[in-house]
């Protein structure tokens, strides 16, 4: 146990997120995501797990640590419902509550197509698969950078 870190991180997490740089996505998968084989075409290049937490606990912990990119429109994307993508289910809701809480503003997720965020995860850095056995509970961040002090 460290002090000032969410125990949800285990080391690997911290590990990958520490890793990362500006503009790196990191995808936050639901138990239902072909996560295995999208993480091994990522740069990581193995699965981290979260496997006992929702979509939203995961979200919460990471962006506990991990600041979001504060200089494009798509610092985190929630994956489309197929056939109604502006629904906004619970899973979802839960996580943009977890967003608008680290940023203390509210920021809205884009949407983004189903099999395009299939997409998009082989392209990212890692790939975390939660505990989440709700639909739709995959997410997409894009890391930010942290100011100097002035």
């Amino acid at each position: 146990m460290l002090k000032g870190l969410d125990p949800r991180l285990n080391a690997e997490v911290l590990y990958a997120l520490r890793a990362m740089g500006h503009g790196d996505m990191l995808i936050i998968a639901d138990t239902n995501f072909p996560s295995d084989a999208i993480a091994r075409q990522t740069v990581f290049g193995e699965l981290l797990r979260m496997d006992n937490l929702t979509a939203g606990e995961a979200a919460e912990a990471v962006l506990s640590v991990l600041p979001l990119d504060s200089f494009v429109d798509d610092f985190a994307g929630r994956m489309e419902i197929v056939g109604e993508p502006d629904t906004v289910p619970p899973v979802q809701s839960e996580v943009q509550q977890a967003i608008d809480a680290a940023e203390g503003k509210p920021r809205p997720m884009v949407g983004i197509e189903r099999f395009a965020f299939y997409d998009m995860a082989k392209q990212a850095y890692a790939v975390i698969q939660t505990g989440e056995r709700r639909f739709y509970g995959c997410f997409m961040f894009r890391k930010g950078v942290i100011a100097p002090d002035d």
